[in-house]
């Protein structure tokens, strides 16, 4: 396809056009380096350097936006000053490896990426020139060389995300694992937060989340959109609130950050929290950040007298540009003058004058103490992308796998009867590197077993909070590059609806070569389509193929097994590979597929996995049955009928390029293809494995007919075989469809 070939030749383009985007990036970073557990109190010279940083950190904010401001387009600026000298204590803490970070409030990005500047892993003028044009830097925090690789998305959910990578670490590092996340104080609310504050206290997650109380949001304040303190509720979730007055004075920031590690690290999590300083006045606050006249005039220009009472925030939007502050000050107040800055910019103002603002400026000891540590000798860093899609991952040998008894030929019996065994034998080879996130249905998922071979901290059950299950898998992947299963189970109608933000992650999560990318994560669908026993719709999930194909581009793979023993083989082959996998697995029994010559299953333990297995074949035959997962049996009763038709199960995607268009040319008069999903409406065309194939075929003068369930309204509370007679998957079905061809 040309198109797709253009595209390729694009992205080439854009990836070589880029700096960072490589398998491996060598950074010389400054040397600079704190560790609360040695340090009682921050070093002066340290905060004297710290300030520094944020001074550079804040200037080349400014110049960022007053570049973009060039093609007249804007940022959140605001947020990104706002952010800074909280991220700044974090950098100085962090290894990116035991302790490591991330951001909630990932649109505060030019924060992220100007801390990086200063400490001299990104170049400044490639971040002032390049931000928001083109693929390294990125509008919102993409991972970077001594940046975090936990991309961030939708407010709320690296609130989750995080608590699965600090119990990752924790599994690998012990002690010294410990997880930083900066949010803001507009997301805490949102369900997928207070899940995730919940799962951090529920397992003790090294976790320490900083909250940059600003009092802003998008529209407006706080106070107007959600008068809410955040800290009754989420102490009432098991954090741990640490109060200060400001995240902008480094030695109380500091005895915050001490005491949040130490928390953390002893299995509570907990949260810092500025309050601010009420009962302060305009004049006070002038006083206190040095801006006295500039605040002076401000006030005047607005008819705002100066002893005027105000709470300062502990975290300031526009922190340093002085203006903007000021507007953001007195919008939390309630003042005139008062302007939100959430979408801050440099569009129509002075640069010069900016910088030259007196909270821009190093004073002579922070100069000299930047020097000092840029004169250190540098630390050389490695940054190395995560493995390709496919790479060796866990491996168990045909030997042991040869050891597992499988369902024999003759018995019908759920698939969940090869996941069981399967997932047991990986957690036994390798209990050390697989981890199990659970909703309370390891019953019906069958990961129980497997949970028996794992530590404590390998499994982590979180009752029915989905949503943030499939976040904290996403996490626990982010807890190392080496090989390792992560596997999140629930019931594949959760995976269309709650639990579809763990899907959407993979949508934003680039690895350094560049695309963005599904994680090393497992999501396990059970219950697939409607072979779901007699739960009526309370269990569906009728949309799984089409769900699954969506994100195939963000895939390794997705499994469809048809019967127990490929659920077996699948299960094996998604812990040998490295990346995103979805498997979709039918609750209801299936009889055991054998062989055509009666001689044994047609599949072994031992099998590799393969996209496509031929199950029927006859001679001359010119037409085939394409089924995916679960009706193949009723295909090969079809077959053995007609005997003149050929079938062949589709175990999974993304199929091989030449399998389709093989498939066509050797089947002129025509193909079926059947699959236990919604395929069709009037209203929305075809879909699932039926649009793939229809749309593969096209030019072509080939008959196709297609069985599945084109109206899901209406369907009876009954067994698999009454609800696939009543949506018309039946092996008659399938034999008029080859008929009419």
């Amino acid at each position: 396809m040309s198109q797709w070939s253009d595209q390729q030749t694009r992205n080439e383009a854009l990836i070589k056009a880029s700096r960072y985007m490589r398998e491996r990036v060598e950074s010389k970073p400054l040397n600079f380096f704190i560790d609360p557990r040695r340090a009682p109190s921050l070093d002066p010279q340290d905060a004297l350097t710290l300030q520094a940083l944020e001074i550079e950190s804040a200037r080349i904010a400014v110049r960022t936006l007053a570049s973009l401001a060039k093609i007249n387009e804007l940022d959140h600026l605001g947020g990104g000053l706002d952010l800074i000298p909280a991220f700044a204590m974090t950098m100085a803490m962090a290894d990116n490896e035991k302790v490591t970070y991330t951001f909630d409030h990932a649109h505060t990005s030019i924060g992220h990426y100007s801390v990086l500047a200063a400490w001299e892993y990104l170049d400044p003028d490639w971040v002032i020139e390049t931000f928001r044009r083109g693929l390294d830097i990125a509008g919102h925090v993409s991972w970077l060389p001594g940046g975090t690789q936990l991309n961030g998305g939708r407010l709320g959910v690296m609130v989750p995300t995080s608590v699965g990578q600090a119990l990752g670490l924790r599994a690998v590092h012990g002690d010294d694992a410990w997880v930083i996340c900066h949010c803001g104080d507009a997301a805490w609310i949102s369900g997928q937060a207070l899940n995730g504050f919940n799962g951090a206290d529920l397992h003790g997650a090294p976790t320490t989340f900083v909250m940059h109380r600003n009092g802003i949001q998008l529209s407006g304040t706080n106070k107007a959109i959600m008068d809410k303190d955040p800290r009754t509720v989420i102490a009432a979730l098991g954090v741990e609130i640490i109060e200060l007055p400001s995240l902008h004075d480094a030695e109380s920031l500091y005895e915050a950050y001490r005491h949040g590690a130490e928390l953390a690290r002893s299995g509570r999590p907990n949260l810092i929290y500025p309050t601010g300083f009420p009962g302060s006045t305009v004049r006070s606050f002038g006083e206190k950040y040095g801006v006295l006249n500039e605040l002076e005039v401000f006030a005047a220009e607005h008819g705002v007298d100066m002893n005027t009472e105000i709470w300062i925030p502990g975290s300031l939007m526009s922190y340093r540009d002085t203006t903007p502050m000021f507007e953001c000050l007195f919008y939390v107040n309630n003042l005139t003058g008062g302007e939100g800055h959430h979408d801050g910019h440099m569009k129509g103002r002075s640069l010069e004058g900016v910088l030259a603002n007196p909270l821009m400026q190093m004073s002579d000891e922070q100069e000299k103490a930047l020097a000092a540590v840029r004169a250190r000798a540098r630390k050389t860093v490695i940054t190395e992308a995560r493995p390709k899609a496919g790479a060796p991952n866990l491996t168990v040998t045909d030997e042991d796998a040869a050891k597992i008894e499988l369902p024999p030929v003759g018995k019908s019996v759920s698939p969940r009867a090869g996941v069981e065994p399967g997932y047991a034998m990986i957690a036994k080879a390798h209990p050390d590197r697989m981890f199990i996130v659970s909703c309370d249905l390891d019953p019906s998922t069958k990961l129980g077993k497997a949970k028996t071979f794992l530590q404590r901290d390998h499994q982590f059950e979180m009752s029915i909070e989905e949503q943030v299950s499939a976040m904290m898998a996403n996490g626990l992947a982010m807890s190392g590059n080496g090989p390792q299963l992560n596997v999140f189970s629930t019931f594949a109608a959760f995976f269309e609806g709650i639990a579809r933000e763990g899907l959407e992650m993979w949508r934003y999560h680039r690895n350094l070569t560049g695309g963005n990318e599904g994680l090393n994560v497992t999501f396990h669908m059970s219950h697939v389509g409607a072979c779901t026993g007699r739960d009526h719709f309370s269990g569906w999930s009728l949309d799984w193929i089409t769900l699954a194909l969506g994100y195939l581009p963000y895939l390794h793979r997705f499994y469809a097994p048809a019967d127990a023993r490929a659920a077996f083989i699948a299960v094996r082959d998604l812990a040998a590979h490295y990346g995103g996998h979805l498997i979709g697995i039918p609750r209801d029994n299936l009889p055991i597929l054998a062989k055509q010559d009666g001689s044994g299953p047609l599949w072994e333990a031992t099998d590799p996995w393969e996209p496509v297995t031929t199950y029927r074949t006859f001679a001359g035959a010119k037409k085939a049955v394409l089924v995916a997962g679960a009706p193949a049996y009723l295909a090969g009763e079809a077959a053995d009928e007609l005997k003149d038709v050929d079938v062949y199960v589709i175990n999974g995607f993304p199929l091989p390029d030449a399998t389709l268009p093989s498939l066509f040319d050797r089947y002129p008069d025509g193909i079926v293809t059947v699959e236990d999903g919604l395929i069709a409406t009037p209203e929305i065309g075809l879909r699932g494995f039926a649009g793939l194939v229809r749309s593969a075929a096209y030019g072509r003068a080939l008959p196709l007919d297609h069985i599945g369930i084109v109206d899901p309204r209406i369907a009876p509370s009954d067994g698999h075989h009454e609800t696939w007679a009543h949506f018309g998957i039946t092996k008659d079905a399938i034999v008029q469809a080859l008929e009419r061809l």
